[in-house]
């Protein structure tokens, strides 16, 4: 990138993405030590006495200026060819991926709201973990000499994210949902992100959306690849929950069923991610202690829908159909 240089970076992105690397573990605190430009030579974002696009991409505050289609598209849609409204996100790739989250679930996605004693719950439809990782997924992988912005097109019924990064070759989607390696279209963007803890640097992006989606009780996403880019596509229907009096024969067939519910997200989660142990699962889960997991799984067991493979550390749960 010539005529760009690390003064014209924004130094606030840069000191952001140090705070998130340190939290991360993946930069030494020393790193607050580093100027600037030594900063950027680390990330391996120069090439001689040059910028690398990568680094313009990710930390200066108009990147559009350099690189057109450098930004992110969100428009809410009645119909295909009906646009309510919409809105374009700008700047550094960070602040792209943060303001798109926060933009996604104050204006375009409806929670639904229920009590838990006097405490008030929002339920997103697609949970915000799951949201983030498909925006993260589009950043790394764009195609960015194409000069297309990324879209996110939200319908009352779905939500879909695309960009037109292309797959390795001979990589189809059955690629992308099986256990694959991390080759991502921009390693010099995803190392960065990978630095701050954004992402994994083992191409479990998809296999992590998938799993925050199970484990939110909603249905994972569905993949589409086509010539012009890859697609990405939630349910966006959001479950009504109710609090009240129940008689006893309601609470034995809630809670019959909620253990039905939370043995077959289990079941789900053991699919998609074998290895998987019991402090992952309740955080995965989400509303269910270790010792509850322990139980579940020991019922699973007993039932024969599960065995283990290997010990208890670095062994793994296998599935029997």
């Amino acid at each position: 990138m010539p005529g760009v240089s690390v003064d014209d970076l924004d130094t606030q992105a840069i000191a952001r993405f140090c705070e998130r690397a340190i939290r991360s573990k993946r930069l030494g605190a020393e790193i607050l030590e580093d100027d600037d430009r030594t900063l950027i030579e680390k990330l391996r974002l120069t090439d001689g006495a040059y910028l690398k696009r990568a680094a313009v991409l990710l930390f200066h505050p108009d990147p559009e200026a350099f690189v057109t289609g450098a930004s992110i598209k969100i428009g809410y849609f009645k119909s295909d060819s009906d646009l309510l409204y919409h809105d374009e996100i700008q700047g550094g790739l960070f602040a792209q991926v943060d303001k798109a989250t926060d933009l996604l679930l104050t204006k375009y996605l409806k929670a639904m709201i229920s009590y838990e004693g006097v405490q008030r719950v929002e339920t997103y439809p697609v949970p915000e973990s799951a949201l983030r990782e498909a925006l993260l997924n589009a950043v790394a992988h764009k195609d960015y000499s194409s000069g297309t912005p990324i879209q996110v097109s939200v319908y009352d019924d779905k939500i879909l994210f695309w960009n037109n990064g292309r797959l390795p070759d001979n990589w189809t989607v059955e690629s992308l949902n099986a256990k694959h390696a991390s080759q991502p279209f921009n390693p010099d963007i995803a190392n960065a992100f990978f630095r701050a803890g954004m992402i994994e640097a083992w191409g479990r992006g998809i296999e992590k959306m998938r799993a925050d989606c199970i484990a939110h009780g909603v249905p994972g996403p569905e993949l589409r690849y086509e010539t012009t880019g890859l697609w990405v596509e939630f349910e966006n229907r959001a479950t009504q929950k109710t609090s009240g009096k129940t008689s006893g024969k309601t609470t034995q067939n809630t809670t019959q069923n909620t253990t039905q519910k939370t043995a077959d997200r289990l079941l789900e989660l053991l699919r998609a991610q074998p290895s998987l142990g019991r402090r992952q699962l309740a955080e995965l889960l989400g509303d269910i202690t270790e010792d509850g997991v322990k139980y579940h799984l020991d019922q699973l067991k007993s039932a024969g829908q599960i065995k283990r493979i290997g010990p208890a550390k670095g062994g793994h749960w296998e599935v029997l159909e």
